[in-house]
């Protein structure tokens, strides 16, 4: 899965829910309402009233980090199972509620939470947490309903990954990079885990880890702090509080040397990929790696955050470039250790080796030549001007608060982000260029294309995404 550096997420205009604002902020949703229930839940409501709709979340600080061996995947067919009813609703009656509310709902996994939606008239808050207390400790669906589903996951795994060339690519490039951090395994999970998986594997995975201490609710749109209060503790103050797992550090051991591998697909382009340890941004504090975390956030920017900039223009453009496609972002923020990804497609007639070398010496350019503080300014002064035309969408608003909890950060992260990032020197960022970029942490993983016919594609009936 690639991990994409949210700054340049937001600079090529990709969804990028942490950077988005609402109008009047400098940089966040501004959380007017910050409580937490006897139960261990978490509030956050976020006032918007320019239309009289609302986006109801539901974050539960569980993903695939929190799998063991064995059981990969299942955080995200937990997520599934989730929509196929309740001890009083049956399957796809939650989604045929919301539906009759005029609203949409949907829910996605991640490595390191889960997320659950609903984008409705502000008058149905109430309605819309009732639903989702309810499927929260009430849970129940037949093994032949999970039988059905797991099906759907499978498949799901087909389509999205084992025949999207880039994706097994990554996928191999996560698992060779980690050893021992759980983001070795793909949030998907891998395909035998996911064939030995039982209804009762998913039910105590939900007993575990659905623990009201485990959640936080966040409300935003047209809607009255004090009100959503009421309600929450009305629907949700009831659920029973509860012990969660202990949580092992499962760190991930210094890597002591290069790490290589070729994934052979039936793909029409080869494609390389370079990764490269680097610390998260696990807190807005003074040490060392905070700083380098986000400068590194800021050299991905400078070699691909915008249209033009240093990759493109020096490996895509020309009679004799050597690449169709670059990339570079930085994983920045996350539960666990982050990873620096340099990618491309060789062009025809060129090889993957060629590009690789040719990735490495972009950045190895910054090391040794530095960046401009025009091309530094421009670097921020369009990451700034896109928080401004992506604030009105309340789900980002509602995405970057649910974000922030569930990776233990202030509410107002993205507000101090922007602050951060603004800081950044040219030095900083040359500085980072140069330390985090050895060939002894490096994992390469090379795409070979195969002579095949791709697998009949069918659709995902009954996926939630």
């Amino acid at each position: 899965m690639k991990r994409r550096s949210f700054l340049g997420a937001a600079l090529t205009g990709a969804a990028a829910p942490w950077l988005a604002t609402p109008a009047g902020a400098a940089g966040a949703a501004q959380v007017l309402l910050d409580e937490t229930l006897p139960n261990g839940l978490r509030v956050l409501v976020s006032p918007d009233r320019r239309s009289p709709t609302a986006v109801h979340m539901l974050w539960v600080r569980v993903g695939s980090i929190d799998e063991v061996d064995g059981l990969s995947g299942i955080a995200h067919v937990l997520e599934h199972m989730m929509f196929k009813g309740t001890t009083r609703m049956g399957p796809g009656e939650y989604s045929r509620r919301v539906a009759a509310m005029g609203g949409r709902e949907n829910a996605f996994t991640s490595y390191d939470y889960t997320a659950y939606y609903q984008q409705i008239p502000a008058v149905h808050v109430a309605d819309a947490m009732a639903l989702e207390a309810e499927r929260f400790v009430h849970n129940a669906w037949s093994d032949d309903e999970f039988r059905r589903e797991i099906e759907v996951v499978k498949e799901e795994r087909r389509l999205r990954t084992e025949d999207n060339p880039r994706a097994l690519l990554s996928e191999a490039l996560n698992a060779a990079a980690f050893v021992a951090s759980p983001y070795h395994r793909p949030v998907i999970g891998w395909m035998d885990d996911l064939d030995a998986m039982t209804a009762d594997d998913v039910r105590t995975f939900w007993r575990q880890w659905y623990v009201p201490g485990n959640a936080a609710l966040v409300v935003v749109g047209d809607v009255d702090p004090a009100q959503v209060l009421a309600q929450a503790r009305q629907h949700y103050g009831a659920l029973v509080p509860r012990a969660l797992p202990e949580r092992k550090p499962r760190r991930e051991p210094p890597q002591r040397g290069p790490r290589r591998l070729e994934v052979k697909a039936v793909a029409e382009q080869a494609a390389v990929s370079l990764a490269f340890k680097v610390p998260q941004l696990a807190a807005f504090d003074d040490s060392a790696a905070s700083r380098d975390a986000v400068a590194l956030t800021v050299l991905a920017a400078v070699l691909d955050g915008y249209a033009g900039a240093r990759l493109e223009r020096a490996l895509t453009q020309g009679p004799d470039r050597l690449a169709d496609r670059v990339g570079a972002n930085n994983g920045l923020m996350g539960r666990g250790p982050q990873l620096f990804v340099l990618e491309g497609t060789p062009a025809a007639g060129k090889t993957a080796e060629a590009l690789e070398a040719a990735l490495l010496a972009q950045v190895r350019r910054v090391a040794d030549e530095g960046v401009s503080e025009a091309e530094l300014a421009r670097v921020k002064t369009q990451w700034i001007a896109n928080e401004v035309y992506k604030r009105d969408q309340l789900m980002n608003q509602a995405s970057e608060i649910g974000r922030a909890w569930a990776l233990g950060l202030p509410p107002d992260a993205p507000a101090q982000l922007i602050a951060r990032l603004r800081a950044v020197s040219a030095e900083q960022v040359r500085d980072v260029a140069a330390r985090y970029f050895g060939e002894d942490g490096r994992t390469t993983a090379v795409l070979v294309p195969q002579r095949g016919t791709p697998r009949a594609r069918a659709p995902l009936p009954g996926s939630r995404h």
